[in-house]
């Protein structure tokens, strides 16, 4: 069911609720920022077990694309996340946030947010820095002429070059999704992506130049303060991949880790059974 909600700010917010199992619903917080719910869809297959919902976050998707600069914070996102769960009724449930999705959802678990039974922490990192640090490791480990294109061309700002463009979407192929043909979903993404004025305003150009105004954000030394069950799942080739999650796994007293071998940054999709099977025990022990 499409339900449309008005936040505060006067902004209307698009969610979307799929299924009626008995267990407690789980909210999920999109990446990008900007990629919209779209490439999570294969996650709806949950709806059996419990209702799962979906919503694009303020500035992408079938959300309002309002030109407001000073909206594009990690902090009003936090907000808006509040603000959802109240004017949506969810009053206990699990979280998942993916990739920025992840950043969010640690700066709102920190807030110690009441109702949270669990939290997924898929592909993402505790700090910036530490993810801008494995994108040029990752870089690094690149052909050579892919890696001195990125490094050339990013270096004076043609991100349009052809050159730096072809070796883009070579890293994209290699840690962003390693299937042969992306599917709809996340191909809907990428076009919100380009239609969205919040990931070049926190994030930057691309994945790995991140200059926006996140471009600091370090949660690390916080992540002993969080006492919710938490599950951390990555891909092998990741580009917020193991380095990135053993940080967030020993940092969060209990949580747990996953590991998905064959997959990139969008293992729900690489490994869409396998990771569905993983997550769904996960959310019923903690239901």
């Amino acid at each position: 069911m499409d339900t449309t909600i008005t936040l505060e700010n006067g902004h209307k917010i698009w969610t979307k609720r799929i299924g009626d199992g008995p267990g407690l619903p789980l909210l999920l917080l999109h990446g990008g920022p900007g990629a919209g719910h779209d490439y999570l869809e294969p996650l709806a297959a949950l709806g059996d077990e419990r209702p799962v919902i979906f919503y694009d976050q303020l500035g992408c998707g079938k959300s309002d694309i309002p030109e407001n600069p000073s909206l594009w914070t990690i902090e009003r996102f936090a907000d808006e996340v509040q603000e959802v769960r109240e004017k949506l009724g969810i009053d206990r449930c699990h979280l998942m946030g993916q990739s920025w999705g992840g950043w969010l959802g640690l700066e709102y678990l920190l807030r110690e947010p009441a109702g949270l039974a669990s939290v997924i922490l898929a592909s993402t990192s505790a700090s910036i820095p530490e993810f801008s640090a494995e994108c040029e490791r990752l870089i690094e480990e690149l052909p050579k002429e892919h890696r001195t294109a990125l490094r050339y061309h990013g270096n004076r700002g043609d991100f349009k070059h052809p050159d730096y463009v072809f070796a883009e979407e070579y890293f994209y192929r290699r840690h962003l999704c390693r299937l042969s043909e992306w599917p709809d979903c996340l191909m809907r993404t990428v076009e919100n992506l380009l239609h969205s004025p919040v990931y070049p305003a926190i994030n930057g150009p691309n994945e790995f130049t991140t200059i926006g105004n996140l471009r600091y954000w370090d949660r690390t030394t916080d992540l002993h303060k969080i006492t919710t069950p938490v599950l951390i799942t990555c891909g092998r080739y990741d580009e917020l991949g193991p380095r990135c999650a053993q940080t967030l796994h020993a940092g969060v007293n209990g949580s747990s880790l996953l590991i998905f071998e064959e997959s990139a940054h969008v293992a729900h999709i690489e490994e869409a059974e396998k990771f569905l099977e993983c997550i769904s025990k996960f959310l019923k022990v903690h239901d």
